[in-house]
């Protein structure tokens, strides 16, 4: 994901696998119903969603006119009754009724009520919440934590979140001081002791105290993962290291971050995967592709899922596992 996107709502999305117990579930599409298929691409729950997100804690939210959850076995956890839900993280769930979000834990019940009209997930013991126009954090009781004040909010990352304060960003540390002052034009999560931020319309890379450690030179700018975060030079993507120089010379159309030794890659309209010295493991040929987990990663062909494409999952040597014209 890219820096610039900075993703601080509350949202629903379909990106991959998750570990259950012993198995490891993708959601995948049958005529047009969600279900879920081991990794070896045996179905393991029928498809009879409307959709189907990853699992985690092991539940995965599903939809069946209203939002729920399934276990491994296809059975519903927790009954529909949701107008939105999103994934369990620490034990609760955000879920949203009447346009107001609340917290569930894995039994149902509700830990927190229904009372924000925006919630993130859980992350190092903090959500992220918003009411009246206001962000700020609770913790896992539903009492605020860090007083509603930002006008964004993003989940925490390395003991540190992003926040926004009028038109700039700057950072808080879980007791909700301000480590880092607002100054940035935006500002991403940190991984690896790193965190790209945008300065006079460019971006470069800041560590936990504030300090600059990449000069701001790029037009765009991810996470770092093992050492190597994509960046855009002029309408180029390539992959730097922590000093900033390129170790993947920029030569993509768009990139995301690697993942269990890949990276997704744009090039010619088409995605593919890239190793770390930027050689294509897996050529382009995908109108979509997501990172890889437990290693498979999700493509499509034809478009996206939602604008009629097909959903497959490859594996790390591109082989299908489960194939897109299902």
């Amino acid at each position: 994901m890219k820096a610039s996107k900075f993703f601080f709502l509350f949202t629903l999305a379909v990106l991959g696998a998750a570990t259950v117990g012993a198995a490891t579930l993708f959601p995948v599409v049958v005529g047009g119903r969600w279900g879920f298929a081991d990794k070896s691409g045996k179905l393991v729950v029928n498809p009879q969603f409307d959709r189907a997100d990853v699992f985690a804690e092991k539940l995965a939210a599903v939809r069946l006119d209203k939002w729920g959850f399934t276990d491994a076995s296809g059975s519903f956890a927790i009954n529909p009754q949701f107008d939105k839900a999103g994934a369990f993280s620490d034990g609760l769930a955000a879920v949203a009724v009447g346009g107001k979000y609340g917290y569930v834990g894995t039994d149902g019940k509700y830990v927190i009520n229904p009372q924000f009209d925006d919630a993130g997930p859980f992350a190092e013991g903090r959500a992220a919440v918003k009411l009246n126009h206001r962000w700020g954090y609770i913790d896992k009781s539903g009492k605020i934590f860090i007083n509603l004040q930002f006008d964004e909010a993003a989940d925490f990352s390395g003991g540190l979140a992003a926040i926004k304060m009028g038109k700039l960003y700057g950072y808080v540390d879980a007791s909700g001081k301000i480590v880092i002052n607002p100054q940035f034009e935006r500002a991403s999560a940190f991984a690896e002791g790193l965190a790209a931020i945008r300065m006079g319309g460019q971006w470069g890379f800041v560590d936990k105290a504030g300090k600059i450690i990449v000069n701001p030179q790029f037009e765009d700018a991810g996470l770092f993962v093992k050492g190597l975060a994509s960046a855009r030079l002029g309408k180029s993507w390539g992959f730097i290291d922590p000093t900033g120089h390129f170790a993947v010379n920029p030569q993509f159309d768009d990139s995301g971050s690697f993942a269990e030794g890949l990276a997704r890659v744009k090039l010619g309209g088409r995605w593919g995967f890239v190793d770390t010295q930027g050689k294509f493991v897996i050529n382009p040929q995908f109108n979509e592709a997501m990172d890889f987990s437990n290693g498979l990663a999700r493509v499509s062909l034809g478009g996206n899922v939602m604008m009629g494409g097909k959903i497959g999952y490859v594996d790390t040597a591109g082989k299908y596992v489960w194939n897109p014209n299902k």
